[in-house]
C-alpha cells in the first residue's frame, strides 16, 4: 500500500479516481483535501480486501478489477451480495455508524486495485463536505437496496429469471465475471448456467 501523493503512478490514478462516480461532482479544493488522506493498494485475486468480522473499516474507491461482496455461514457455506468494478465504490459505512463488526467479507474476483482510507477519516471528510456526504448516503442506500433485491430474486424467480435480471441490470458485467462466481451469485451450478446461456445464444 502507497500513500497516493508518492504513488509512482499517482497521475494515472488521479484520473481514474476522477471517474469514479461518487467522487466526480467534487471540487478542486475538495479533492486537494481528499488525495493526501488516500493510500492505493493492489490486491491478487481471490485475496481479501474485508475479512468478516473485521472491526477495522476501511472505504474503498475502486480503481481496477472487480470485487465481490459475499457472506459466509460457520459451515463455510457462501452467498455472493454483490459485485463491484472499477469506478465503483465498496463500504463499511453503516456498520462503522452502527459499531457493529462488517457482516461481510470483499473478495477480489480479478486483480484489483482501490483508492482507500480508514472509515474515520472518511467520516470527518463527510462531515466536512455535506454536498459530498448526501451523494455518498444516497450511493449506500442505493447499494443496500440491490443487496436486498438481490436476495429477494434467489427466492422468487427460476433459474433462467435470474439469469434475466442479472443480464438487464449489470450488462457491463455479464461478461467480465468467471462462470462459476457467476453460478454461485445467482445460486445455480456452473453447468446449469451453461446450459441456460445457451439457449439464449450466449457463449
Amino acid at each position: 500500500m502507497t500513500a497516493f501523493p508518492s504513488h509512482p503512478q499517482r497521475n494515472s490514478v488521479r484520473l481514474q479516481l476522477r471517474q469514479n462516480q461518487l467522487l466526480q461532482g467534487m471540487t478542486a479544493p475538495q479533492w486537494a483535501e481528499l488525495e493526501p488522506l488516500l493510500a492505493i493498494a493492489d490486491y491478487r485475486k481471490g485475496e481479501p480486501l474485508v475479512r468478516q468480522g473485521d472491526e477495522e473499516m476501511e472505504q474503498f474507491f475502486i480503481l481496477e478489477g472487480m470485487l465481490k461482496r459475499v457472506v459466509s455461514n460457520p459451515e463455510g457455506r457462501e452467498m455472493i451480495l454483490r459485485f463491484a468494478a472499477e469506478g465503483e465504490m465498496d463500504t463499511s459505512y453503516a456498520a462503522w455508524r452502527m459499531r457493529t463488526p462488517v457482516p461481510y467479507s470483499n473478495v477480489a474476483v480479478t486483480k484489483v486495485r482501490t483508492a482507500e482510507l480508514p472509515m474515520p477519516q472518511w467520516a470527518e471528510f463527510l462531515e466536512r463536505h455535506p454536498d459530498v456526504k448526501q451523494r455518498f448516503e444516497y450511493e449506500v442506500m442505493k447499494l443496500m437496496s440491490e443487496v436486498m433485491a438481490h436476495t429477494i430474486t434467489l427466492h422468487l424467480l427460476d433459474a433462467p429469471g435470474r439469469l434475466a435480471r442479472f443480464q438487464r441490470k449489470h450488462p457491463e458485467l455479464a461478461g467480465r465475471i468467471p462462470k462459476k462466481e457467476l453460478a454461485a451469485y445467482l445460486n445455480l451450478t456452473p453447468e446449469t448456467l451453461s446450459r441456460l446461456r445457451q439457449k439464449v445464444g450466449e457463449p
